[in-house]
Formats: structure tokens, C-alpha cells, sequence
């Protein structure tokens, strides 16, 4: 029997080929094909402010590895509730998104006449940044310390008063969370936005606030209002001569702020691990910290996984400050 090395020699090529080719066509097949056009990200606010800023970092940094355009859109209203809800009814492709703050987890609480369920109705990507709030006075206000403020309310309940950027967001909760763990009364009084309530604490119209460092900031700098504490358990980095305001007198009170990045339910597997992986790389990168880090916040990113443990974990402790201080927006 003659062995023909040639022939054999043929077939085996031929063979190699075939399942060469054949794996080509597999992994060509694998590999993801979003996104084939450009992306929305939707954030239920105005333009500007710490949520508009960290949506168009991520945008940024998505439409760099990803070779696509991501687009903010802004889509205000009740308290990001309009924006919210139609992302929740967009279809599930990866081609719509959302960038929230932390109120995204409370809005049954906010809104009971609403549908939406805040962890069922998205798929969660990824946390984005956190940081605390600054509780800042007007420095005419005989107040130095958080010491000095709880003693004045109780000396006088009901006079004292706090602005808020809106009813049911974090400068409002983090206000009313202030009022229980003190067992003071002041008063709330809710604006759109927190410039022109930043503006009224300056001018003595409202004598507190918590806001972001981002935009409490300059006016801290410039004196027109006084720092007395921070909301997180610890101090602040970008301002680390302010004690926490646990550490100023109100022992476990730690309300941070946080902003997340979701996909309608049912968005598939494979689009959301995608972005979420691309996503925490660009939040570990140097330029992306230096610019959470101007607003006085730090990158936070993590997996779908965690996000969505973590804000199963925030809902309970804001729904519980929401229910116990009675905030309703409608």
C-alpha cells in the first residue's frame, strides 16, 4: 500500500483551512457589534451642575473606546421623574442610557402615583462617582460650628431655614436627614436648581444649605458663605480642614451623594458588560479622577453586580429618611 504524502498532505491543509475559517467566522461573530450608531444618555435635569458634568465625562470617554457618539440629552423635570420614566420605556438596544443622581432609588417614595420601579426597570452598568454635600451657612448667621447650629434651633425651633436645588433631591434629604439625627426643626424651602438657593443662603434670605462642593464652592472661597461641615462619615480631600459633621457633633449621620449610570430592563448581557467595563477603565484613568476630584467627588465605578447591590443597599437608607420626614413632591 502506497502512502501518498502529497494528497495526505492536501487533505490536512485543506482541513486547516476549513477550521481556520471556521474560527475566524466564530470570533468575527463574537465580537461585539456595538454600537453601530450613535448612543443617547439621558439626564433627567437641566444643563450644568455635578449630575450634567459627570454624564458628559462618561459620553466623552464612552464615544473615545467605543468609536461612537454619545450624546447627552437633557430631558428635566419633576425632580428627573419625566426623564427617568422614559428610559424606562425606551427600547432595551444599549442605544438609550441614564445618568442619575442618587434620588433615582426613591422615587416610589417621591412619587407614589408612579409606576416606576427603580431597580426593576433598569439594568444597572455602573456607579459613577460619589461625594459628600457641604452644610454652609450665611456668615452672618452666629453659628462657627454644627455645635453652634443645633444649639440655635433648639433655642429657637421653626425660625432657622434651609434651601434645597428641589423638593425630594439629596440637598433636600440630606437637610431633613440633618433634622432628625439633631432633633432640630428648621424649616425647608425648596428652589429649582441650587444656584438661586446658593444665592438666597449668600444674600440671608435662607440661613443654611447642603449642596456639592462643585457648586458650593466658589462661594465658600469667596466668603460669602462658611463651610461647617461635610456630609460624608469622613472629611472631604478637596476640603480637609471641615470636619465631617459626624465628627462635629451628630454621630452617624453619613449622607453622600452619588450619580450611576443605567440601561432600560432587559437591555442584553453583553451590551451592558461592555459598557460597563469601558466605563470603569475610564474612571480609573488619572484625567477622569482630576476632574471628579475639582468637584469634589471621586470615581466610584464598578461592575453591574456591585452597582446593583449597592443601590438595593442606598434605597433603604434614603426611603427610610424620605418616609420618616413625610417628603412627598406630589
Amino acid at each position: 500500500m502506497k502512502f501518498n504524502l502529497a494528497a495526505q498532505f492536501g487533505r490536512s491543509a485543506l482541513a486547516a483551512t476549513l477550521i481556520a475559517l471556521s474560527t475566524l467566522s466564530s470570533a468575527a461573530i463574537a465580537q461585539p457589534s456595538y454600537p453601530q450608531k450613535s448612543v443617547r444618555i439621558v439626564l433627567p435635569y437641566p444643563a450644568g451642575g455635578p449630575t450634567d458634568i459627570v454624564a458628559r465625562i462618561v459620553a466623552q470617554k464612552l464615544t473615545e473606546s467605543l468609536g461612537q457618539s454619545f450624546v447627552v440629552e437633557n430631558k428635566p423635570g419633576a425632580t428627573g421623574l419625566i426623564g427617568t420614566e422614559g428610559v424606562a420605556k425606551a427600547a432595551p438596544d444599549g442605544y438609550t442610557l441614564l445618568v442619575n443622581a442618587s434620588v433615582q432609588v426613591i422615587y416610589p417614595d417621591l412619587f407614589p402615583n408612579s409606576r416606576l420601579d427603580p431597580l426593576q426597570d433598569f439594568s444597572a452598568i455602573s456607579l459613577l462617582a460619589k461625594g459628600p454635600l457641604a452644610l454652609v451657612v450665611n456668615p452672618k448667621l452666629p453659628v462657627n460650628s454644627v455645635e453652634d447650629l443645633i444649639t440655635l434651633a433648639r433655642k429657637e425651633p421653626g425660625r432657622l431655614s434651609f434651601g434645597s436645588s428641589g423638593k425630594g433631591g439629596a440637598t433636600h434629604l440630606s437637610g431633613e436627614a440633618f433634622k432628625l439625627a439633631a432633633g432640630i426643626d428648621i424649616q425647608h424651602v425648596p428652589y429649582k436648581g441650587s444656584a438661586p438657593a446658593l444665592t438666597d443662603v449668600a444674600g440671608g434670605h435662607v440661613d443654611l444649605m447642603f449642596d456639592s462642593l462643585a457648586s458650593s464652592g466658589a462661594f465658600i472661597n469667596s466668603g460669602k458663605l462658611r463651610a461647617l461641615a461635610v456630609t460624608s462619615a469622613t472629611r472631604s480631600p478637596a476640603m480637609p480642614d471641615v470636619p465631617s459633621v459626624a465628627e462635629a457633633g451628630v454621630p452617624g449621620y453619613d449622607m453622600v451623594t452619588w450619580y450611576g449610570l443605567w440601561a432600560p430592563a432587559g437591555t442584553p448581557d453583553d451590551i451592558v458588560k461592555l459598557v460597563s467595563t469601558e466605563t470603569q477603565k475610564a474612571f480609573a484613568s488619572d484625567d477622569v479622577r482630576q476632574q471628579l476630584a475639582a468637584l469634589g467627588l471621586e470615581a466610584a465605578a464598578n461592575d453591574p453586580a456591585d452597582f446593583e447591590q449597592f443601590t438595593r443597599s442606598e434605597q433603604k437608607k434614603w426611603s427610610d429618611i424620605a418616609n420618616r420626614a413625610g417628603v412627598q413632591v406630589e
